[in-house]
């Protein structure tokens, strides 16, 4: 299972996303308090700094859930389902109905194969991806999950096989990648509900897409070609929801492009060479429009841009006297500069961001605590 050279996400969680309660309280992201796993309400409050640009109120910020460190997690909240994820060793996956408290999927991965985020889901449907890298024989499995019977189907013979383990996705639309015929790695589009996909673009062997990230009208994702090579090639391409080929989005340097997002033909992305010392960390820029003009957005964390709503959104990094700290910063077309709308304490690592129906959510690592505990917050994205 070929997978890209991986920039490790400033995420000192190793697992994706759960939460045992969907009891909300709002709070200022960042906040410490002592642990426990009953939060009583809390008057909500937004973030006390000011945005960048007038007219743009700040989100208010809803706490979800606290839990130990090796507890449960959020990976999603919809609004008729709660999905949650384990932090045993397959990551047991349990969705379950909001309003009765019912369980209506636990899936667990079968013998060898450990859960892949995300789970893509709308008002009937989930579809959940199990990955075996380890030994001669890896495998991904793709299933969906009717949620009024509970009952999964593998979609091996429905869909266009799954070859890498990123799925991008935006409710009930998702994009993967798949191997061909012709043995050329593909960009899948496919809708949850119908099962209806298409495919944007495809890359010779041995080159391959990857990085696949699903705003309201767009997929961008990335292609990277002649790998493990002095001629590697990475760009950024997007392609709109509705059909039409992909197009790229020109570069700040040429062929050293990681990952990106768009909506409403403006793109967010980061720069970063396969060989640079620190790909933890990599340089951002926006255009507006794919003939604009691109201007510097600063360091950001490599491989946490994402869309979500009417936003696009990413985290940031900063080191006070050997301290770090984690930010997430957010922009759209019409800005002429980002707003920074989270801003974490020190000892807080963060979990890459996740959306579903127009609303954020990210998980906080408190890890400068005893006992170390996670929170779960979320914030609209409208």
């Amino acid at each position: 299972m070929r997978r890209p050279p991986v920039a490790v996400v400033a995420v000192l969680l190793l697992v994706t996303g759960c939460s045992s309660s969907d009891t909300s309280t709002s709070q200022t992201p960042g906040t410490s308090q002592t642990p426990s796993t009953a939060i009583p309400p809390t008057t909500p409050t937004t973030t006390p700094s000011a945005p960048t640009d007038t007219g743009t109120a700040l989100p208010v910020w809803t706490k979800l859930m606290r839990q130990p460190v090796d507890g449960l997690h959020l990976v999603t909240q919809q609004r008729t389902y709660l999905v949650t994820r384990g932090s045993d060793e397959a990551g047991t996956t349990t969705i379950t109905d909001r309003t009765s408290k019912k369980v209506v999927v636990r899936h667990v991965p079968p013998a060898g194969f450990v859960a892949q985020s995300p789970v893509v889901i709308d008002d009937r449907w989930a579809l959940i991806e199990d990955i075996r890298s380890e030994g001669p024989d890896p495998e991904i499995r793709v299933y969906r999950y009717d949620l009024t019977t509970g009952r999964p189907a593998d979609l091996s013979k429905q869909l266009p096989r799954v070859s890498e383990p990123e799925i991008g996705a935006s409710d009930g639309t998702f994009a993967y990648s798949s191997t061909d015929a012709r043995n050329r790695s593909c960009l899948i589009v496919a809708e949850l509900a119908t099962l209806r996909s298409r495919t944007v673009a495809c890359v010779p062997n041995p080159g391959y897409v990857a990085d696949p990230v699903v705003s309201a009208d767009t997929v961008t994702f990335s292609e990277i070609t002649a790998p493990e090579t002095s001629h590697r090639c990475k760009r950024i391409l997007t392609a709109a929801l509705s059909g039409g080929q992909a197009r790229p989005v020109p570069a700040a340097t040429k062929c050293i492009q990681w990952s990106g997002a768009s909506l409403r033909g403006a793109t967010v992305w980061s720069e970063v060479g396969a060989t640079d010392p620190d790909q933890f960390q990599s340089k951002a820029y926006v255009r507006e429009s794919a003939d604009s003009p691109a201007r510097a957005l600063g360091v950001i964390v490599t491989d946490t841009i994402i869309a979500c709503g009417q936003w696009i959104l990413w985290e940031t990094r900063t080191v006070d006297n050997g301290a770090e700290a984690y930010q997430i910063n957010r922009w759209r077309p019409g800005l002429q500069q980002p707003q920074r709308v989270y801003t974490g304490k020190p000892g807080t690592a963060l979990t890459p961001l996740t959306c579903q129906d127009n609303t954020v959510y990210v998980e906080a690592a408190q890890l400068a605590t005893t006992p170390t505990y996670t929170e779960t917050f979320s914030a609209p994205a409208t």
